[in-house]
């Protein structure tokens, strides 16, 4: 693996590990509170991080799996908790979900970093590029989550 993406993985795996850091000591219940003026929760900040990385690189790929489409009615962009079911993911299954992650994104796509594919709006046109998005997506939720947590 070139030195370039063993950068990148480390960013993922630093930022994840910042991100369930944020989290330890927080309860199911504080997970689930929308303080006034906020439209979403710390859960759904953490299934939103979770269903990103892999929504963008499955879309990516034109390989979307049945459990990111799941995710994506819970967690997806104009999604809130109010649209979370009885088989939406508590905190701790997302805090597992989110966990292993990294990993299996780099089991999975590990190899194929560097494929090129039509260019996003944004311009980006491999998956190395889709996952140096992802990292700074995930540090704006960061900020999210600190924000709720001062409130909560």
């Amino acid at each position: 693996m070139k030195k370039r993406h063993e950068v990148l993985f480390t960013q993922l795996g630093t930022y994840r590990e910042e991100t369930l850091r944020l989290v330890e000591g927080v309860s199911e219940e504080e997970a689930e509170i929308i303080p006034e003026g906020f439209h979403n929760n710390i859960r759904w900040n953490l299934g939103h991080i979770y269903l990103d990385q892999y929504l963008w690189i499955e879309s990516f790929v034109q390989e979307i799996s049945d459990n990111t489409l799941k995710l994506n009615g819970w967690f997806g962009f104009g999604t809130s908790p109010t649209n979370f079911t009885e088989e939406t993911p508590n905190l701790s299954e997302l805090k597992e979900l989110l966990q292993g992650q990294p990993e299996k994104i780099k089991e999975k796509y590990g190899h194929r970093l560097e494929e090129e594919f039509p260019p996003t709006e944004m311009g980006m046109s491999t998956i190395e590029q889709v996952l140096m998005r992802t990292v700074f997506h995930e540090g704006l939720h960061i900020g999210a989550i600190q924000y709720l947590k001062r409130f909560i």
